[in-house]
């Protein structure tokens, strides 16, 4: 048998198309072997980072189109496949379109993964753990959903109607949904500002005010001082002004007024005072022992001279046993050395012609 006859009998096509799967075979082999051992590399510089497992990820979708491009190419190259051909490259589109989406879905996952385990944990917010579990929910139906729109479009099946049925559909659920969609964005900003976490004490303008329990996507959760539980639309929450009293620091400022009677001595109610003030700050744990207390007379009062002692306490919560104890102390320091804080006191004038009688009868 000469070499023509050889190559053109029927066995021939089927060695050559088994040589051609062979060499991409091979091919799928080397990428994997060359993805693994720059993905081992990656690793031993930096372990755990996000290259090294990107690659180990796509070596398996990459062996595999070349497992699938051998099968075509093989199947392709001889005349036996011939009548089969429309279906074969129909099948080749198919698969390559369905390795692609896959591949898409599993890195963009394995991305997402990553950052919510080694990123997220660094942030001082809850967006990140939050907002990507969503985006990890919503990475599947996007995907998947245009790897069937490109599918059926491959396939000959005309999607003009179902992206226009899509589009009528989302303007109905959207309108439906409207008030669901406006919390559901209120609460990514809420997230995303950062400027609300689960912990602070908050007040809202003319609302109710109380702990952060939780910043969810709809809703924001508040325990208040009567131990009951607030439920506060986000929508709500990017309306209205909100005091954050544990941020950015949860240092709090504590002022004390009081007034002392016109006969003190001024010089030594304000020496008292300060030095009332810094044996607090001292010996209270709630104290802020950086900051200096600070003393001023504040105004002529109607019965006393008005002053303020201002100190600062660590969190909200120990500004209330600040104050508590400043005023006992302060309390007691002025009895102790006669200093008078008026009750509400009335100088009355009363004409001189009826002086005589007032004093007539107070005589009896």
């Amino acid at each position: 048998m000469s070499w023509n006859e050889i190559v053109e009998s029927e066995y021939f096509e089927f060695i050559r198309a088994a040589g051609i799967f062979c060499f991409w075979l091979f091919v799928a082999l080397v990428s994997l072997l060359i993805f693994r051992v720059t993905a081992k590399r990656i690793e031993s510089h930096r372990p755990g980072s996000l290259g090294s497992l990107a690659l180990r990820s796509l070596c398996t979708w990459v062996v595999l189109f070349f497992i699938l491009l051998g099968l075509f190419s093989s199947f392709r190259s001889t005349d036996y496949f011939a009548q089969w051909a429309s279906n074969i490259d129909r099948a080749w589109n198919v698969s390559v379109i369905l390795l692609i989406t896959q591949a898409a879905f599993t890195t963009s996952r394995l991305v997402v993964n990553w950052y919510i385990d080694n990123v997220a944990p660094r942030t001082k917010n809850g967006f990140d753990d939050q907002i990507l579990r969503l985006v990890r929910r919503l990475l599947r139906v996007f995907i998947y959903g245009i790897g069937i729109l490109i599918i059926l479009d491959a396939m000959g099946q005309s999607i003009s109607p179902i992206l226009g049925g899509l589009g009528i559909t989302g303007l109905a659920v959207a309108l439906a949904l409207q008030p669901t969609l406006s919390n559901f964005f209120a609460g990514t900003y809420v997230l995303s500002d950062g400027a609300i976490r689960p912990g602070d004490y908050i007040e809202l303008s003319g609302g109710p005010a109380g702990y952060v329990i939780e910043v969810g996507w709809r809703t924001t959760k508040l325990r208040t001082w009567w131990n009951t539980l607030v439920v506060v639309p986000n929508s709500i929450m990017t309306d209205t002004i909100i005091t954050n009293y544990q941020g950015p620091d949860p240092a709090i400022n504590v002022l004390v007024s009081s007034g002392v009677s016109y006969s003190s001595d001024l010089q030594k109610v304000e020496k008292i005072s300060l030095g009332i003030a810094n044996e607090l700050i001292a010996e209270s744990e709630d104290a802020v022992r950086t900051m200096d207390p600070w003393f001023s007379f504040d105004s002529f009062g109607d019965s006393n001279v008005n002053f303020w002692v201002f100190l600062q306490a660590k969190d909200r919560n120990g500004s209330f046993r600040i104050t508590n104890e400043l005023i006992k102390r302060l309390h007691a320091r002025f009895e102790a050395e006669k200093i008078e804080i008026n009750y509400p006191v009335r100088k009355l004038i009363f004409p001189e012609e009826f002086k005589g009688n007032i004093d007539a009868k107070s005589l009896g």
